[in-house]
C-alpha cells in the first residue's frame, strides 16, 4: 500500500446494548477490539482515536468529540481536524475481523491505493470520493471505509444534522463487498460471543443481526444528543 493515509477510529460510544461496557477494550481472540482495528491500519501515517485515552496504543493521537458521547458526526469532526494525509480510513473501534488487506482493498477501490493514486500496478484510476464496505445484503457500513480527506472536509463544512448516513451517502462512495465479513461489528453480547468464537455466525444470522442496526444507531444518537 503506497498511498498516504491517516486513520480515524471512533471509540467514544456508550455501548448501551453491551450494558455500557468499554467496548473498544473488550478482548477478542487475544487482544482488544481497538488493538485489532489499529493493527489493520498499522501503515497509516497517523492513528487518530476519538474517545478516552487508553493503553496499548502508544502512537495514537487521542481526541474527544464535543460533547463527549455526542455521536459519530461530532466525533468525525474532532478526528478530521488531526488528519493531514490526502486519504483517511474512517473506522469503528469494534471490527474484530478487519485486516490490513481489507483496508488496502478499500483504498484500491477508491482509486487511492496504488502509485500516484492509481490502481493495481499503477494503472490510472479516477479517484472516487471514497469507498465503504457493504454487508451481505449490500448495506453500506459507514464506519468501515476510506475517504478522500478533502471530500469529508467539504461535506462537514455545511452539515448540521446528526446522521452519519446523511453526511456520507451523498458523496456516492464505491461500495465494496469483501470476504471474511470485515464489516462485522460487536454491538451486542451475541455479536461478541460470535467474534470470540472466531466466526460471525451463519450469513442468515448475520443478516438478522444487522437488519435495522443503522436505524437503531441513529435513534440512539438522537436520544443521546437530546439528553445533553
Amino acid at each position: 500500500m503506497s498511498s498516504r493515509y491517516d486513520a480515524c477510529v471512533l471509540a467514544g460510544g456508550r455501548a448501551s446494548r453491551l450494558g455500557g461496557q468499554d467496548k473498544p477494550a473488550l478482548r477478542v481472540l487475544g487482544r482488544s477490539l481497538i488493538e485489532t482495528v489499529a493493527a489493520a491500519v498499522a501503515d497509516a501515517e497517523r492513528l487518530i482515536v476519538v474517545g478516552p485515552i487508553r493503553p496499548g496504543l502508544p502512537h495514537a493521537i487521542f481526541r474527544r468529540e464535543d460533547p463527549p458521547g455526542g455521536g459519530p458526526v461530532p466525533a468525525l469532526r474532532a478526528g478530521l481536524a488531526e488528519v493531514s494525509a490526502p486519504w483517511v480510513a474512517l473506522l469503528a473501534a469494534d471490527l474484530p475481523f478487519l485486516t490490513a488487506e481489507h483496508v488496502s482493498a478499500l483504498l484500491e477501490a477508491a482509486g487511492g491505493g496504488g502509485p500516484g493514486d492509481g490502481g493495481p500496478g499503477g494503472d490510472p484510476v479516477e479517484a472516487a470520493t471514497g469507498a465503504v464496505l457493504v454487508d451481505d445484503d449490500g448495506r453500506e457500513q459507514w464506519l468501515a471505509g476510506v475517504w478522500r480527506t478533502a471530500s469529508l472536509v467539504r461535506a462537514l463544512a455545511g452539515y448540521e444534522e446528526r446522521s452519519l448516513h446523511g453526511l456520507l451517502a451523498p458523496l456516492s462512495p464505491v461500495k465494496l463487498h469483501l470476504t471474511g465479513e470485515p464489516w462485522f461489528d460487536c454491538d451486542t453480547l451475541d455479536d461478541l460471543r460470535r467474534a470470540r468464537d472466531g466466526e460471525p455466525g451463519s450469513r442468515a444470522e448475520v443478516r438478522a443481526l444487522s437488519e435495522g442496526r443503522e436505524k437503531r444507531r441513529e435513534r440512539e444518537t438522537i436520544a443521546t444528543a437530546d439528553e445533553e
